[in-house]
């Protein structure tokens, strides 16, 4: 459905070119029952898949009309995702998340608790080697951003479970 939905058009510099980010989420939750089926622990999780459309220059690409609109908007998105970036490997108090729908969407994966991976497409042509040079850049300032993963655990399903753990110890 998302794939469907998305923009690709074709440019000097790719036959099909992506004129959308994409992002794909998957929330899963697990909970842990005992032999009376009362609930132990409940787990929540997200794993979001995001595909950012490249940053492209109107003259190298040679667009014009929708296309150099399309363009101005995912180079505006990918400068507010940087700039969040910048913030958070510099640790600076206020982060820019509302600044865009994309890294609002983001924030937890960005700064929240988490662990990130990012993956850069880099093209070997010397054509685009300022394009290339910028996404190092930016994978290496996104590489310097900390998040620290732990588990979260509703504290109310954690004292009825001790609570519980107690009573059957003492009944035993």
């Amino acid at each position: 459905t998302g794939n469907a939905a998305r923009t690709v058009a074709a440019t000097t510099m790719n036959a099909t070119s992506s004129r959308s980010h994409a992002v794909f989420q998957i929330f899963i939750k697990q909970r842990q029952m005992d032999e009376n089926q009362n609930v132990i622990m409940d787990k929540k999780s997200k794993i979001a898949l995001i595909d950012l459309a490249g940053s492209e220059r109107a003259g190298t690409s040679q667009t014009s009309g929708t296309r150099l609109k399309e363009g101005g908007s995912i180079n505006k998105s990918l400068t507010t995702l940087g700039k969040v970036i910048h913030a958070l490997s510099e640790k600076k108090k206020h982060v820019p998340y509302r600044e865009s729908s994309l890294t609002w969407l983001l924030k937890d994966s960005l700064g929240g608790n988490s662990r990130t991976w990012v993956c850069a497409a880099v093209s070997p042509s010397r054509d685009c080697i300022e394009e290339t040079l910028s996404t190092l850049r930016w994978a290496d300032r996104a590489r310097k951003v900390q998040c620290h993963a732990v588990v979260n655990e509703d504290p109310t399903a954690k004292l009825i479970s001790s609570l519980r753990a107690e009573i059957d110890q003492l009944k035993n």
